[in-house]
């Protein structure tokens, strides 16, 4: 699926990939991941080392002791863990820091892990569904970059996604999914992954998945909006799963099972980090 077209015209920069996620994402690319070089690979970027180890050790993650390496955090959290959170991390540097934007990072690491975890239960693409939480909203960072004040104003005066998207293309010919889906397609993620942060926007707001999907990429959309609606309005979980899973193939109550388990396990992590 590419998403190009609609930018070709556009004075929006999009951010490259920083050199060492094209590297790790070579490792991760290998059936046999070298689990001691993808370490070494993250350790050799201090600012970047010392990031993932304060978001190991934040309470989010629930772990008893202190992590002190990133090898130890791969033995802990496992690769693709450890691997997203780094993700998250070179995300998050390839743009100027801003107060607006500390709340959608807050929400992307948040999204990325549970989605992947939801998804690791389901036995669908776990790294896929962790970066597609991940960079949901990666393209409102690149909107504020190109236009911070514009960009400000339309946060401020839209209700929900849905209305921020109509500000968007009205203000800048682009929303912020399609942007973000560049992003995700220029940075070489995976075409579910893609087409999940492409396509989130709608199924949030209104429970229609879009008929260009196909049937083996809405799994992971599917999983967002079920994810959305756990962060975000937990009171109609039940609902949006009746309503979502089977168009994904998936059985309702394993997936309100498997998604109540993750919400037990937030508010274990949440009281622990009290």
């Amino acid at each position: 699926m590419s998403v190009n077209s609609e930018l070709r015209t556009l004075d929006i920069d999009i951010p490259a990939q920083p050199e060492s996620l094209v590297k790790l994402s070579l490792l991760l690319a290998d059936e046999n991941i070298n689990f001691q070089a993808a370490s070494t690979l993250i350790e050799g970027d201090m600012a970047l080392a010392s990031a993932v180890l304060k978001a190991v050790n934040s309470s989010l993650y629930g772990l008893k002791g202190r992590v002190q390496s990133v090898q130890q955090a791969i033995t802990y959290l496992g690769m693709r863990e450890v691997a997203a959170i780094t993700f998250e991390m070179g995300l998050r540097a390839a743009f100027p820091p801003a107060a607006e934007l500390e709340p959608l990072w807050q929400r992307a690491g948040l999204r990325g892990l549970v989605m992947g975890r939801l998804a690791q239960k389901l036995a669908l693409d776990a790294w896929a569904a962790h970066s597609a939480g991940l960079f949901e909203e990666c393209g409102k960072a690149v909107l504020f970059r190109h236009a911070p004040d514009h960009y400000r104003a339309m946060l401020r005066a839209a209700g929900d996604d849905s209305e921020l998207a109509e500000l968007e293309r009205a203000g800048f010919g682009v929303s912020h999914d399609a942007l973000g889906a560049a992003l995700c397609e220029s940075w070489g993620l995976s075409a579910a992954a893609v087409a999940s942060v492409r396509y989130h926007v709608p199924l949030q707001c209104g429970q229609e998945i879009p008929s260009v999907l196909l049937s083996g990429r809405r799994g992971l959309v599917v999983l967002s909006a079920i994810v959305h609606a756990l962060l975000r309005t937990p009171e109609t979980l039940d609902e949006v799963v009746e309503t979502l899973a089977p168009a994904a193939d998936l059985d309702p109550t394993l997936v309100l099972r498997a998604t109540r388990q993750i919400q037990e396990q937030l508010e274990a992590a949440t009281a622990h980090g009290r």
